[in-house]
């Protein structure tokens, strides 16, 4: 089983557009609202695809409650850690041709105590886990070391421990030694200190990282694919996607394939690109089942080409 820790969960409300033009009054042609938050996104791709998963949420208020029937009504399996204050709502405004505008609220604020409870929580369930993830931002009050606390609560439990956050969380947390680290190209430079511009900035970042404290690094690098730097290997691999419809989600897909299939090596990265590539083939935030061989779109590179310019850059 895998355990997800998502200390800022939130229920995403997405309305579809024909243009977004600022000031003016639009209309939406469509909208929807899914439980959300990376943590819970991961738990929810993992379920999908058949894989045992468990999401710990902190749930407060009206649309804490809300957020809690959507996870019973999509049949996940979650436990909840009472707070007093209310769960965040998002909004993401989707244009045809995938791009997405998204307003995130800052959510509760989380006292120490409510912290406390939340990593005692998830520590109990990852005495039975494979793999603890603990991933997003940090609500109102959490300090900078969460993560870092919730990585060397978990060394006491026969799981390995993922983190999946930015800004100063994630440096934090590298000190405490977690097993995995999941950072997008603009956390890998934030992390490491520098421009992510061409793959090989891409790699010297990870492995910036590694010196940090992270076992392994997955980088999530947008259209250009992902690349995984461990001990034994570096890898850079990409997929092929004609029809992108959204890639809010696509990197929780990308880690939750990744470990799903083992967490290790040429063919979990394989995987990872796989799923995430079928994430971005649809409009929302939580993974449908897809019964395309969506891994046949995926191509992996042993020896990277450190000097080809990042799509984004």
């Amino acid at each position: 089983m895998i355990v997800t820790v998502t200390p800022n969960p939130s229920v995403d409300r997405t309305l579809a557009v024909g243009r977004l033009t600022r000031g003016e009054v639009l209309r939406a042609s469509r909208s929807w609202s899914e439980p959300s938050g990376k943590g819970v996104n991961v738990a929810l791709a993992l379920r999908t695809h058949g894989h045992a998963s468990r999401a710990v949420v902190p749930v407060g208020g009206a649309e804490g409650a809300r957020l809690e029937a959507m996870l019973r009504a999509v049949d996940l399996d979650y436990v909840t850690v009472p707070i007093s204050g209310e769960v965040r709502s998002n909004i993401s405004v989707l244009e045809p041709d995938g791009t997405v505008t998204k307003v995130n609220e800052p959510g509760p604020h989380l006292s120490e105590a409510e912290l406390k409870a939340l990593i005692e929580t998830a520590i109990r369930s990852g005495e039975q886990a494979e793999w603890l993830v603990g991933c997003g931002s940090l609500p109102v009050g959490a300090d900078a070391g969460f993560y870092a606390e919730l990585v060397a609560a978990a060394r006491h439990t026969p799981a390995r421990i993922a983190v999946d956050s930015s800004g100063a969380p994630l440096a934090a947390a590298l000190t405490a030694g977690p097993d995995l680290i999941k950072p997008n190209a603009q956390e890998l430079a934030e992390a490491a200190g520098h421009a992510i511009e061409t793959l090989g900035d891409a790699l010297a970042a990870a492995r910036r990282l590694r010196e940090l404290g992270a076992g392994a690094v997955l980088a999530s690098l947008g259209p250009d694919g992902a690349v995984l730097v461990d001990k034994d290997e570096v890898v850079h691999g990409e997929a092929y996607v004609a029809d992108p419809r959204s890639t809010v989600g696509a990197g929780d897909a990308l880690l939750a394939g990744f470990l799903a299939a083992g967490a290790r090596g040429p063919e979990a990265l394989r995987a990872a690109l796989g799923w995430s590539a079928a994430a971005v083939q649809q409009p929302g935030t939580v993974l449908q089942a897809n019964d395309t061989d969506v891994t046949a779109a995926v191509t992996l590179h042993d020896t990277v080409d450190v000097r080809r310019r990042l799509r984004h850059s």
